[in-house]
């Protein structure tokens, strides 16, 4: 059948790209913290409704192990309506900015462009309300900024999660974005990077304009952006591989956050500039299509049902020493064990985001976004 032919050719390719990730990953080098670092850094942070989480991320901002003369916290209030803004009022040395604009389809990348507005230093390191840094996070960042003279520093995030099985899912799925996106930026081969652990030159923000351009798309504050500055500065974008740059987010409570939150990552795919991120993406998705159509297929002829177990397990073979190799940099090899069963859960989430991602609508921080 020429539709097994396909799958086993998609197959094939899915094969070659996770071993190819799996060796750029452990080809990204451990840094090494030195003992000094002076750069100037402003922390973005835009928040909306994020009352249970804004005060640990402040707290633990200042207990960084870096001088608070070299740092300022600008938190970007975008239109709360619950206790954020008076949370944040308590903290005397944050910087609050309220987010004045309405009617926006893309309310993260304008609280960003306001607080890059307010800073007043050279370097700028943006995370998420609900994130939580190491205590050497900034100090790492700056040490890093200083001996790479990166244009562009994508750190790593790391999911928090209990015992449940949306959150078990939800750590070992993000293992495999952020390993993936280590490699693409090591190796330079495309853009990939997450917003909750990010940094750049304010002078270079400017230089590529900013989110214009980009403005009117919902989601993308940080690959979209990244990749403005890769076409400028290709050689200048660096990952830190450090456990002292990670930072811990939180994961989503429920399956509709969840399911919204991954539509709308998969919002931006057909808007990469980046032809190589959208090639990687659409193998990925329709290698995951296969299952569906052996699954199909297998109600007419159960010979099928061996092809899809088949390849549920060769998938699981194939990917398993990347993740674990990921997993083992975060601490989270204890996850591995479910790894072979979440399969199918995957599977299923990839074809539902990437279909809803380019066709349907989400509802973000209580927002109905196109």
């Amino acid at each position: 059948m020429i539709f097994l032919f396909i799958i086993i050719l998609l197959f094939i390719v899915y094969s070659i790209l996770i071993i190819y990730y799996w060796q750029a990953w452990l080809s990204v080098p451990d840094y090494t913290l030195p003992k000094e670092a002076n750069t100037n850094i402003s922390v973005i942070i835009p928040a909306r409704n994020e009352e249970k989480n804004i005060s640990n991320l402040l707290e633990a901002l200042d207990g960084q192990l870096y001088s608070k003369k070299l740092f300022e916290v600008i938190v970007v209030d975008d239109h709360s309506t619950d206790n954020t803004a008076s949370i944040v009022r308590r903290f005397i040395s944050v910087k609050l900015i309220p987010l004045r604009e309405n009617d926006l389809n893309s309310y993260k990348k304008k609280a960003i462009d306001a607080g890059i507005d307010s800073a007043t230093k050279e370097l700028i390191v943006t995370t998420d309300a609900d994130c939580i840094p190491s205590k050497k996070w900034l100090q790492t960042v700056a040490a890093f900024y200083e001996e790479k003279q990166a244009a562009l520093i994508v750190a790593p995030v790391v999911f928090e999660n209990n015992n449940s099985v949306l959150e078990i899912f939800q750590s070992l799925d993000f293992l495999v974005l952020q390993g993936v996106t280590a490699a693409s930026v090591h190796k330079n081969v495309h853009s990939m990077c997450n917003g909750a652990n990010l940094a750049y030159e304010k002078k270079i923000f400017h230089e590529v304009d900013g989110f214009t351009g980009i403005d009117n798309i919902a989601s993308g504050d940080d690959m979209l952006l990244m990749h403005k500055i890769w076409k400028k500065y290709p050689g200048r974008i660096k990952y830190l591989k450090s456990k002292n740059a990670i930072v811990a987010t939180q994961p989503m409570k429920t399956w509709k956050e969840f399911f919204n939150q991954r539509i709308r990552w998969a919002s931006k795919a057909n808007k990469y500039d980046d032809k190589g991120v959208f090639l990687v993406l659409l193998l990925v998705y329709l290698f995951n299509l296969s299952f569906l159509i052996l699954l199909i297929a297998a109600f007419w002829s159960p010979v099928y049902w061996l092809w899809l177990v088949g390849l549920w397990i060769a998938k699981t073979i194939i990917e398993f020493p990347f993740v674990n190799s990921v997993a083992f940099f975060f601490g989270k090899q204890s996850l591995m064990k479910y790894f072979f069963f979440f399969q199918p859960l995957h599977i299923f989430y990839t074809i539902i985001a990437g279909l809803f991602g380019q066709f349907g609508k989400y509802e973000w921080k209580g927002r109905r976004v196109r």
